[in-house]
């Protein structure tokens, strides 16, 4: 801290709490401000009471992840500096750590989440473009601000009605994602959707299946679709009796 010239004094701030049965250590260097009080005896007098407009450098590290995943990058997170990068890696430097989390893993994790809970809710076509577009927008939105993506947010956004659906569905299987994730825009724009409609047939599934679930023989001029939803499965065995 000495060698960055940064240091303005305060005092450091380390707090050991529990969250349900999640372990936390939070670590902010904290500032005071000049005011006044008014003493019991109602006289006003000067005081010092801490400025939390100042706190601009705060770290919080999810124990409990660290210890059970070694693999995990996303058990550290930083509250964002006023000044930009440099007082972020100054108070790294501090705590001796690196903030590391990889923004496409996580992104296509992320739609990888959204694309299983679409499908477990069995929704309509429409709903599904409608959910997928508030999706890549939001995210999009927050690419384009360089904020991270908020899977609480997130999921009120795609579900305004059940505002925590999305983000329950996350939480009840083993997606190992953080809170926050930053969105990476490459990513973004392959979870797109290819739509075609002729003589009755109406195709519309989203890009990023491409080459998965879906496979395409420009030679034969065929779609070859893997793993059918189960309500179109249930229609062509009815059709089938």
């Amino acid at each position: 801290m000495e060698e960055s010239n940064l240091s303005t004094g305060g005092h450091v701030l380390f707090a050991h709490y529990q969250q349900g049965m999640t372990d936390y250590l939070a670590i902010a260097l904290l500032h005071h401000s000049e005011g006044v009080a008014v003493t019991e005896s109602l006289d006003v007098a000067p005081a010092k009471h801490l400025d939390l407009g100042q706190l601009h450098l705060a770290a919080r590290i999810n124990i409990s992840e660290w210890r059970n995943n070694q693999q995990s990058k996303q058990y550290i997170s930083f509250i964002k500096g006023k000044n930009g990068k440099k007082v972020s890696e100054y108070f790294r430097d501090f705590i001796g750590c690196q903030e590391g989390v990889d923004a496409p893993s996580e992104t296509r994790t992320l739609l990888k989440a959204f694309s299983d809970y679409v499908e477990s809710e069995d929704l309509p076509e429409e709903q599904a473009r409608e959910k997928t577009s508030a999706l890549v927008d939001y995210a999009s939105t927050q690419a384009r601000l360089g904020e991270p993506m908020t899977l609480e947010e997130l999921s009120g956004v795609i579900d305004e009605e059940r505002p925590k659906a999305f983000y329950d569905h996350i939480r009840n299987k083993d997606y190992g994602l953080s809170p926050e994730i930053p969105p990476d825009k490459r990513t973004l724009n392959q979870f797109r959707r290819f739509t075609g409609r002729a003589e009755g047939l109406s195709i519309s599934f989203e890009s990023h299946l491409l080459g998965s679930k879906i496979e395409y023989d420009e030679a034969r001029d065929m779609l070859i679709i893997r793993q059918l939803p189960t309500q179109l499965k249930d229609q062509l065995k009815r059709r089938k009796d």
